[in-house]
């Protein structure tokens, strides 16, 4: 009798430490899964121009160029060859988000449904644009703090530096980097990272 308490105090005890071990294994892949979504876009929920939710989740598996737009900029033409690349290469799995902000010399002082009328009608913009916010600053967009901060998207700080900078996102929804505002879109750089 003795034996047979002490057998199952012991099986008691073996399966009392398994159930402890696999609740352990499940919160460091818990942890480690939130972590691999902070570290992504696919976190972020925001509204386009015309007052829609757009979700970045939605995105996983494109390559995704982030761009901070502007109206009045001496950069505003690029928004043609923005669209050019996005027309060529949407169907291969990239699409191009931008995001109208005020913050540099207020170069982009109208309301979303302006911006959209703009949009449309000087460059027949019909990549993903989303509503007004600030690129940087107290009141910067959590997206835009994702992108310029470290501490966030696990890569790089970059400054924001003027209208029509680039963040590159990989197909896993993880920055891979800034581009300058000057650099054209259809630059080299960017063009064969689009196609690797």
């Amino acid at each position: 009798m003795k034996k047979t308490v002490a057998l199952l105090t012991g099986l008691l005890l073996i399966g009392l430490t398994a159930t402890a071990q696999v609740k352990s294994a499940k919160a460091k892949t818990q942890t480690s899964k939130s972590k691999k979504m902070e570290n992504n876009i696919y976190q972020f929920k925001v509204t386009d121009l015309y007052g829609k939710p757009f979700d970045f989740a939605s995105l996983k598996g494109k390559k995704v160029m982030i761009v901070n737009t502007a109206s009045e900029c001496g950069l505003t033409p690029q928004y043609k060859d923005l669209e050019a690349l996005y027309k060529k290469y949407k169907d291969k799995g990239f699409v191009i988000v931008g995001f109208p902000a005020n913050n540099f010399m207020e170069q982009e002082p109208g309301t979303n449904k302006e911006i959209a009328a703009f949009c449309e009608r000087n460059y027949g913009v019909t990549f993903p644009m989303m509503e007004k916010i600030s690129v940087k600053g107290k009141d910067i967009a959590p997206i835009y703090a994702f992108l310029t901060q470290k501490s966030k998207n696990g890569v790089s700080d970059n400054e924001m530096l003027w209208n029509f900078q680039k963040f590159l996102i990989d197909e896993n929804g993880r920055l891979v980097k800034s581009i300058n505002p000057k650099t054209l879109p259809t630059d080299p750089e960017i063009v064969n990272w689009i196609k690797e």
